[in-house]
Parts: C-alpha cells; structure tokens; sequence
C-alpha cells in the first residue's frame, strides 16, 4: 500500500518543482519606474535605434556574460525641453544560469549616474540589488576600466552575478562612446 500511495504522489511532487524554481524570479523595478527614477524631471523617453554594426563591436569589445549573438538592449534618450538629458539603456546578462536584466541611467556626458536591477532570477547573489553594491558605479565613465575585485568590489556568494552585471556596464559604457556619444 505504501508504495501505491507514493507514485499516486508523484505527479504532484513534480507538478510543484516549477513552482518552486519561479519563485526566483522577482521584478524589482519596472522599465517606466527606472526612467522616471533615473530622470526624475525629463519629459519624455525617446527609444533610440542603435545599429547592428554598433551592437555587434560592442559585444567583440566586452564578449563577457552577454546573452549571445542576439543582444540588443533597449537605449532610450531622456527627454527635457526637446534637449537630450541623458540615456537611459536596459539591458540583461546571464548571473550563474539565469538572466538579469538591470538599467544603467546616463547623463549626458556619458557618466554613469544609477544602476537598478530590474529582474533577478537566481536562486543566489541577489545581493547585488543592495544600494552599496550599485552605487560603486555611480560617477564610472568610459574610461574607467570597470574590474571586479579592481575597482567594483565582489560579493561573496555572488560572483558569478557581480562580475556579469560589471561586465555588463563596461560594454554599455562602451557603447555610448562608440555609438550615443555623437546621437
């Protein structure tokens, strides 16, 4: 009887372990909620088209943890009174298994001014969220070099997540100089 009652049992044990993988993924932030967080007084958010060619240089720059052959983060330009304010670019890599996606805010000289984790679905490193990991890279530009363990400190038990998401930055930085900075 006892082994009846366990495979009865089966299918529900298994129904249950997506759940339970799911429960990982949490939205932090929204797209609209970052933009009006990072630019508080731009009137409006303006997507900006960044050609393949431009995408693709940046992914030979910094091939690190990106998301494959078909990375395309989504740049927009912050809008006050019709002039350009800063950029705000939302883009994901991969942490251990899973993706993250995360917005870096712009000003307009190309100076990172915040860093938000829009999604986090990892069972582990969700540290990075913390406002003392994020604010390392406020005031980095493209010319930082922009190394974990150099000038981002890691997070124990998040390296994986941390080492990504600076990975990640450098190429958005790179981007900018090489494909916004004269938009």
């Amino acid at each position: 009887m006892g082994r009846t009652r366990a495979i009865w049992l089966l299918p529900g044990a298994l129904a249950a372990l997506p759940a339970y993988h799911a429960a990982y993924a949490v939205q932090y932030m929204s797209m609209a909620e970052a933009q009006k967080a990072a630019f508080a007084g731009a009137s409006g958010f303006a997507p900006v088209a960044v050609d393949r060619a431009a995408l693709d240089a940046a992914m030979a720059a910094v091939p690190e943890s990106a998301l494959g052959a078909g990375w395309s983060p989504q740049v927009f330009a912050a809008k006050k009174e019709g002039a350009t304010e800063g950029w705000l670019i939302v883009d994901q890599v991969i942490g251990k298994a899973e993706a993250i996606t995360y917005a870096l805010a712009l000003d307009a000289q190309g100076t990172v001014t915040r860093l938000d984790v829009l999604e986090y679905r990892e069972t582990h490193g969700g540290e990075i969220r913390l406002p003392a990991w994020r604010k390392q890279f406020v005031g980095k530009t493209p010319a930082d070099p922009l190394r974990l363990d150099a000038d981002i400190h890691n997070i124990s038990g998040a390296t994986l997540s941390c080492r990504h998401v600076t990975d990640g930055v450098r190429r958005l930085l790179w981007l900018y100089a090489h494909a916004l900075r004269s938009a």
